[in-house]
């Protein structure tokens, strides 16, 4: 019996990595995805049925937005029955927030979603692209017990690929531009592709993949430091139609102990907004109480976030605030992990 080929899909949603010389004018410009395969002919040799399918216009990814997030879970949700894994081509700068989003939007996912890019345009001599799109092709394809090695959202660059809710970009000079601070990859590739089974978040049931589309990105985002101005603080939460404030505190989720801070965070939660603390550094999370710093701020009604990166808290929560209208469901389960995006 012939085995069928493995299908895989790659969505171009814009960024560096789509881009190639004008041999003319030698400026940058967007290439027809549906010529990869003359871009990066080594993709020929896997033997897959590789198909293409890019946004019109391109979508820079400091424009990225939710609505872009639910197009490209439209495009996954209409050939999720045609295509074994996904592989989307993104922008490096809000490729974290969008793999996060796309992770808690897409329920019961068992089918891997790769995002990846490139530091240097594919038509690049020294471009990291062609690399970049031949592993996250060959991890999508990747089968382990005769099902799919890694059926989640993942950013794959430079040599490493990690869950989409653990990452952060932290670097825009390097090829590995990304961190997963808080967690270890699923994969690494080097002469093989050796991947971190353990590590995977794999489905406990056999469910048929729910696609969330409403999101609410009524939210606002706080960074603490020295010096905080009070009319600042009081003017983000007094902003209209506000539901959820994300607040970047210091360390272990420690923040001023000043009266006005406390009573403004009391007062924001007290008019029903949501207020989530996340910390400022990369590695470790938030332990609410460990210092009398952040058990006021316990005492005051906020939820800690854990060790969920910024990105992961924005997405979840609009993800959230799209589903609930019940803030104290919201606040409960902002402290569970719903895709792996907190440890334990």
């Amino acid at each position: 019996m012939k085995t069928a080929k493995v299908s895989l899909l790659l969505l171009y949603t814009g960024g560096t990595i789509g881009m190639i010389e004008d041999p003319v004018t030698g400026a940058l410009k967007p290439f027809r995805f549906d010529n990869i395969l003359e871009e990066v002919p080594e993709l020929n040799k896997f033997g897959f049925n590789l198909s293409s399918y890019a946004f019109d216009p391109p979508i820079d990814s400091a424009d990225m937005k939710p609505e872009v997030w639910i197009k490209m879970a439209d495009v996954i949700e209409s050939n999720y029955s045609r295509f074994d894994g996904f592989i989307i081509l993104h922008g490096t700068d809000t490729m974290a927030y969008s793999a996060s989003a796309l992770s808690f939007m897409l329920e019961n996912l068992q089918k891997p979603v790769i995002f990846t890019g490139s530091q240097l345009p594919l038509g690049s001599l020294r471009t990291d692209g062609k690399e970049n799109i031949i592993s996250s092709v060959e991890i999508a394809a990747a089968i382990n017990n005769g099902k799919p090695a890694i059926p989640e959202v993942g950013i794959f660059f430079e040599n490493k690929l990690y869950r989409g809710n653990r990452t952060s970009k932290n670097n825009v000079e390097d090829f590995n531009a990304f961190i997963s601070g808080n967690y270890p990859p699923l994969a690494e590739s080097g002469v093989h592709i050796r991947f971190n089974y353990s590590a995977v978040r794999y489905p406990e049931k056999d469910m048929p993949l729910a696609v969330h589309k409403n999101l609410d990105s009524r939210i606002a985002l706080l960074k603490l430091f020295p010096g905080l101005n009070q009319q600042v603080v009081e003017a983000v939460i007094q902003a209209r139609e506000l539901r959820a404030l994300v607040i970047e505190t210091f360390g272990a989720g420690n923040a001023p102990s000043d009266d006005w801070f406390i009573e403004t965070m009391k007062d924001a939660v007290h008019r029903g907004i949501i207020v989530v603390n996340i910390t400022q550094c990369p590695i470790g999370g938030v332990s609410m109480g460990a210092y009398e710093t952040s058990r006021r701020l316990a005492d005051a009604g906020i939820t800690g976030g854990s060790d969920m990166t910024l990105e992961a808290a924005v997405t979840k929560l609009m993800f959230l605030l799209g589903r609930y209208s019940d803030r104290h469901i919201i606040e409960e389960l902002m402290k569970k992990s719903l895709r792996g995006e907190i440890t334990g």
